[in-house]
């Protein structure tokens, strides 16, 4: 077996997963809290708030795709994509603190403040998770060893999420002992420094094998030109930004439901950590399910089922907290088997363009997942502030019929109708098993001629 095929390492597939570990101490503050934190703690309107999502995917429209080039035309002694975990980790950690601080800006200094932070913490994130991301896709050329990679990634990934989304509200209670401002600003301090060492973890811990092929130039209007005849690129690109958009609207709209519909404020904790716990149950699942029927398949039977579920949630009143928590697991078990096949499905679909068009550019191809994932939340931030507006929302106050209808919808049919939807698209996608055993040995031979 060639270098380029290697069968990974636990020490390395741990140590990949750490990075994503160290992604979500900060990604989940912004995931789950960001929007509360910005209407109930820091005091800016929803629709403002929704609005500073939503322009700052503007931005990510070139950063993005930027960031793409430039790692795929970084050369170094580390590779093209590991030497961003060592450069970013500081930048990355720093942002985060101050977009959960707390200044007294009066009203339009806040909202210019958050703006500010909220847009330079996304474009950091940018420079360090694309990197990341594509960093898995060249670790291995082997298709299904990169299913158990991000197996790997995503249990870890969802370990991160199972602390932030299990403690922060406790921690910041315990840090701000009445005063939210400071208990999430200390609360961040804390979960920066250990994204901090754990994306150092990863640096240390991983290797680069598969290399651009040896004759390849640097052009990027052709890079670009390939990009849009991948037909299955396209496909997971529109498929990224509709769930992300789902994961955003229900995410960001959930300690809402708990705090106003529920009554019960900090159990939201709770229902995330076991929905978290449902989905690192889950993923285990997705290679070997992938290798029997497919991972274009999986990812169908996962929307579907899935989406089911969480348009289910709709229907328990607010004291039938088991009718509640049991739908939320099984929505979250059904959905996680498709957790990792996205980002195995994007680098396959760099192994297509390579083996369709002789040239591989593999940051360019991550740069959508990463632009979908922003994308995403940003518009999933967007519909959440603006649908809150809707239906009357009024911050630290009882909430009126329609306002309380509208959360239920937000965190149940809203986000179930958009991951159903994904099935459509998927129809369109054209890399099945045959297809992927056939690019990876043509592949091989010809960077054994090379």
């Amino acid at each position: 077996m060639s270098d380029n095929a290697a069968k990974l390492s636990i020490k390395e597939k741990i140590g990949y997963g750490l990075g994503d570990t160290a992604s979500h101490f900060v990604w989940d503050m912004v995931g789950f809290w960001i929007l509360i934190f910005y209407t109930d703690t820091f005091g800016i309107s929803a629709a403002a708030a929704g609005t500073i999502m939503l322009i700052a995917r503007f931005w990510d429209m070139v950063s993005d795709p930027v960031m793409g080039v430039i790692a795929d035309r970084t050369s170094t002694r580390w590779g093209k994509f590991r030497p961003y975990l060592l450069w970013m980790a500081l930048p990355y950690s720093v942002l985060a603190v101050l977009t959960f601080s707390t200044p007294d800006l009066g009203d339009t200094g806040k909202v210019i403040y958050a703006g500010v932070t909220y847009l330079l913490l996304m474009t950091v994130f940018t420079a360090i998770n694309l990197p990341y991301s594509s960093l898995g896709a060249v670790m291995t050329s082997d298709s299904y060893e990169r299913a158990g990679l991000n197996s790997y990634r995503f249990i870890f990934a969802f370990v991160g999420q199972f602390i932030v989304t299990g403690t922060a509200l406790y921690l910041a209670s315990y840090f701000g002992k009445g005063d939210n401002a400071k208990g999430y600003q200390y609360t961040l301090m804390l979960f920066a420094a250990i994204s901090f060492v754990l994306f150092i973890i990863t640096f240390k811990t991983t290797k680069e094998r598969v290399k651009p092929p040896a004759e390849q130039q640097k052009n990027l209007r052709q890079d670009l030109k390939n990009l849009f005849r991948n037909r299955p690129w396209v496909v997971l690109f529109f498929v990224g930004i509709v769930s992300f958009v789902m994961f955003a609207l229900q995410n960001l709209s959930i300690a809402y439901y708990f705090k106003y519909y529920i009554g019960q404020e900090q159990n939201v904790q709770m229902f995330n950590v076991i929905g978290t716990v449902a989905l690192i149950l889950g993923i285990p699942f997705s290679k070997p399910l992938a290798q029997k029927f497919g991972k274009r398949n999986v990812y169908i039977a996962s929307s579907l089922i899935s989406g089911l579920f969480f348009i289910l949630l709709y229907l328990p009143g607010s004291q039938n907290i088991y009718g509640i928590y049991i739908l939320n697991i099984l929505a979250k078990f059904t959905y996680a088997p498709a957790v990792p096949l996205l980002w195995t499905m994007l680098a396959d679909t760099a192994d297509y363009s390579e083996w369709k068009f002789g040239r591989r550019a593999t940051g360019l191809v991550f740069s959508a997942a990463t632009f979908a994932q922003k994308a995403g939340w940003g518009i999933g931030g967007a519909l959440a502030g603006w649908l809150l507006v809707l239906f009357q929302f009024v911050p630290n106050m009882e909430q009126s019929a329609t306002s309380l209808n509208g959360i239920k919808l937000m965190i149940s049919v809203f986000p179930g109708v958009l991951y159903m939807s994904v099935a459509i698209l998927l129809y369109f996608y054209a890399i099945d098993h045959k297809t992927c055993l056939l690019m990876q040995q043509d592949l091989e031979q010809r960077r054994k001629e090379s």
